[in-house]
């Protein structure tokens, strides 16, 4: 099965077990200090697994999320079920989500603005992001810096399930545009049952990387101020070089 930037079966319980919850790469921390005053509806899109999501639940904060893939909802699903928590999590896209309230805050951890890959397409969740948050309301979300981008993940990596089955992603950088930014990865997920090949998937994975100066100033074009950028989760420090994320936090004016 050939998918593209969809997370299907195999490569939602992959993610589920590499980024399971409790594992912050200091973005839960921040987020949820970011979030701390917040007494009003938040929404994650891309939720994923509810690797961030369920942290904030756990403090006290309104959150509700929606993803593209529903073999991510169905895990989010079962470890906030498994948590006795019981948030608000659809099937929606970047491209025509839609909620009948606003916002307080909306965020975007992990880089999961990136997998928007057309520029117009990523313009238009920035102002469909506007639309539903409160006066004053915020944007804070995460990308990955360009080189990481562009050195891709390339090799094989390996888990094991708990019914004893191998799971391998063999992963390769395959296209780079630089005139649209954007990078295609080759993903191949396998499932191994005492030693013989049980279910594959390949994913044409497709990230968009930005610079720091055009993302701020896509925000400032879609009517965000008090636009701030982070690096390595140091709210407030200037990214550098080296900085493994860069986050950017933005208001709607009152």
């Amino acid at each position: 099965m050939q998918l593209n930037n969809r997370y299907g079966n195999l490569a939602s319980h992959v993610y589920n077990l590499d980024k399971h919850i409790g594992k912050s790469f200091g973005d839960v921390e921040f987020y949820r200090e970011r979030l701390r005053d917040s007494t009003g509806p938040i929404l994650e899109p891309a939720v994923g697994n509810g690797r961030v999501l369920i942290p904030l639940l756990d403090a006290g904060l309104q959150v509700v999320g929606f993803d593209a893939s529903q073999e991510m909802l169905d895990h989010c699903t079962r470890e906030c079920a498994a948590r006795s928590l019981s948030p608000h999590v659809t099937r929606q896209t970047f491209e025509d989500f839609a909620y009948d309230e606003c916002f307080e805050a909306v965020i975007i951890p992990a880089g999961s603005f990136q997998l928007i890959t057309d520029h117009s397409v990523a313009m238009a969740a920035l102002k469909r992001i506007f639309d539903h948050l409160l006066p004053n309301g915020r944007v804070i979300l995460d990308v990955d810096p360009i080189g990481s981008v562009l050195s891709g993940a390339s090799g094989i990596r390996r888990w094991t399930t708990q019914d004893g089955d191998l799971l391998t992603l063999t992963a390769q950088l395959a296209e780079t545009d630089f005139v649209a930014q954007t990078t295609v990865s080759h993903l191949r997920y396998d499932r191994w049952r005492a030693g013989q090949l049980a279910a594959s998937e390949l994913e044409f994975f497709s990230l968009r990387w930005w610079g720091v100066e055009e993302l701020g100033l896509a925000l400032r074009a879609t009517g965000f101020v008090d636009v701030t950028v982070s690096g390595n989760y140091q709210h407030g420090k200037a990214p550098e070089n080296d900085d493994r994320s860069i986050t950017f936090e933005a208001r709607r004016p009152a």
